[in-house]
């Protein structure tokens, strides 16, 4: 039986080494072509090992149901990425320094830290020597991390469908859009607090360190898709949004004001804004304001209008 520290030391080390050597070959062709391709090769090869090395896969049922979700969230990720990239003939996002050698090797060298801290829920789980059987906690944490898989495979197939008919509308409002201006990065964030809350199960209790450890796997996807710029929600929001408003500037405010910005659900116009702009993050940062202008975006007069609203200070 391997130690679960030494699985996860090896771990680190397997996705280091495959992201280098994709580096390495990516550098000297001069392509990206293959980056996302290999971020999904990554994760795949992290759940077939962890469950190689840990002990008594094959006969505990709470590592099968994690490590089979786990391989069709990750699979769902690498299909739809490569087909992405094909459908637009590439990524731009490398154009500026995809021969400049030290940046080219940090953004490897992030994606080999996103994907292990990622998965750190699952080695975890799959290295444990505790095998117990599923208990409540186990069922509504496993069928979240289901759910979360579903709903951005869903959310991702839906989207790509409206792309393809010609963008109808301007905006995406078809199946789960209807309900959250972001069900991917909805199904994305729920997966890895779902997993996470799984694998507690695992450990000895709430002094286990490397299930601590794990917390940093949903910590990391809310940081990335919720935070950082350049990416995620906050791509896809503030100065990004001016297509839609010079479109469609009374729909597309009166659609934002009554769709949560994550959380798939009806009612949201009847939100106070003050609950909006904390536990439902629907933050100030992401609203549009043209540069040119200082009155308040027009979503934001829409939900000043609103009998409901109640200003945040």
């Amino acid at each position: 039986m391997t130690d679960p520290w030494v699985v996860l030391g090896i771990s680190a080390a397997i996705t280091v080494g495959i992201q280098f050597c994709g580096f390495v070959v990516a550098f000297v062709l001069k392509t990206e072509t293959f980056f996302d391709f290999l971020g999904g090769i990554n994760f795949l090869t992290l759940g077939v090992y962890s469950a190689l090395a840990g002990p008594n896969w094959g006969e505990d049922s709470r590592k099968i149901a994690c490590t089979v979700i786990f391989f069709c969230s990750r699979l769902w990720l690498l299909l739809f990425l490569a087909w992405r990239a094909f459908e637009r003939g590439g990524d731009s996002r490398f154009d500026e320094f995809i021969d400049k050698f030290w940046i080219f090797l940090g953004v490897w060298m992030f994606q080999a830290v996103w994907v292990f801290v990622i998965s750190l829920p699952v080695v975890f789980v799959n290295s444990s020597s505790f095998n117990v059987d599923f208990s409540p906690f186990d069922y509504v944490t496993i069928i979240a991390f289901a759910l979360g898989v579903l709903a951005e495979a869903l959310a991702d197939f839906q989207k790509a469908r409206w792309v393809k008919k010609g963008r109808q509308g301007g905006f995406c409002q078809v199946g789960i859009w209807k309900y959250s201006r972001h069900p991917n990065y909805f199904g994305e964030i729920l997966q890895w607090w779902a997993a996470w809350g799984f694998s507690f199960g695992s450990g000895s209790g709430w002094d286990s360190a490397q299930w601590w450890l794990g917390i940093l796997s949903p910590l990391v996807t809310m940081q990335i898709l919720m935070f950082t710029s350049g990416t995620g929600v906050s791509n896809a929001n503030g100065k990004n949004l001016k297509r839609y408003y010079d479109k469609s500037p009374e729909q597309y405010a009166e659609y934002r004001n009554s769709t949560s910005i994550l959380i798939p659900m009806i009612g949201y116009k009847y939100v106070p804004m003050i609950l909006k702009r904390t536990i439902f993050f629907d933050l100030k940062r992401y609203e549009y304001q043209p540069e040119d202008e200082e009155e308040p975006p027009v979503e934001e007069k829409i939900e000043n209008a609103s009998p409901t609203n109640v200003k945040s200070t």
